[in-house]
């Protein structure tokens, strides 16, 4: 193995570690990683949308186990996700003649998404705090509201997700902490992975079949990854979540400015 592919091995072992200790940072740090290491952006998105559905099935069976996905939610979301991850797709193969424009489309809704992102993080306590203390008041919505909504939210996932490979985590977990602030935690968090391994499965392939797929790089990753989840899953808790989720939050700003402008 040479200096280069040691090196993919490694950032799969970070963002792995990272990932298993926060449960957030998948793609809003591999997809920049890949970047710096000279990747172009659409293989950079194509390779980490289908690391991310490996690496999240494992959780959707620990998940499904436990009874913790509610699939009707799953179903609203994906209804709307996986549609526009379709025309996504099909809006950038017709910017294939010219891969100079689509990369430079995915660099920067990817600075777009990965700044949302950062803020997403930063004021998710707050987010929650306003969800819980005006669910059931004067805004509540009827359940063909909530469907509808729901089914917005997985567009505007799949649109983010298939453009730039962030957006399924952090902005899917707080849009459902908005939408269902009376559903457990868990729960809602099962849901999210659960929708997330298709919306990135369907993604990704779509990606690999405009050729934006770097097969053994994806393996290198993987290599990395999968004991860096464990050990940091295994850690989780030692280190304050109110000092992770800043440092986490400030290097997407710099990363995310960096892209967009």
């Amino acid at each position: 193995m040479d200096f280069g592919n040691l090196g993919f091995v490694v950032a799969g072992l970070i963002v792995g570690f990272i990932v298993g200790m926060t449960g957030i940072g998948g793609g809003s740090l591999m997809t920049p990683i890949l970047l710096w290491f000279g990747i172009n952006p659409a293989t950079a998105v194509g390779t980490d949308l289908l690391y991310a559905a490996i690496t999240k099935s494992g959780g959707v069976l620990v998940h499904k186990k436990n009874d913790n996905i509610d699939w009707k939610i799953t179903g609203w979301l994906t209804l709307g996700s996986v549609p526009a991850v379709l025309l996504t797709l099909w809006f950038l193969r017709s910017l294939d003649t010219d891969p100079q424009a689509m990369n430079s489309v995915i660099k920067q809704a990817l600075g777009f998404v990965l700044l949302l992102t950062a803020l997403a993080i930063f004021f998710k306590k707050q987010l929650l705090a306003f969800a819980q203390k005006h669910a059931g008041d004067h805004y509540k919505l009827s359940d063909s509201s909530l469907n509808m909504l729901t089914v917005v939210t997985g567009v505007i996932l799949g649109t983010m997700v298939a453009l730039t490979s962030i957006g399924a985590g952090a902005l899917g977990t707080v849009a459902l902490f908005i939408l269902y602030p009376f559903l457990a935690t868990k729960r809602l968090v099962g849901t999210e992975i659960a929708h997330a391994v298709p919306l990135t499965l369907v993604a990704g392939l779509g990606h690999a079949s405009m050729g934006n797929m770097d097969w053994h790089l994806l393996g290198y990753l993987l290599i990395g990854s999968l004991p860096g989840i464990y050990i940091g899953s295994h850690l989780s808790g030692r280190i304050s979540d109110e000092i992770l989720r800043p440092c986490l939050a400030v290097m997407l700003i710099f990363i995310g400015s960096r892209l967009a402008f």
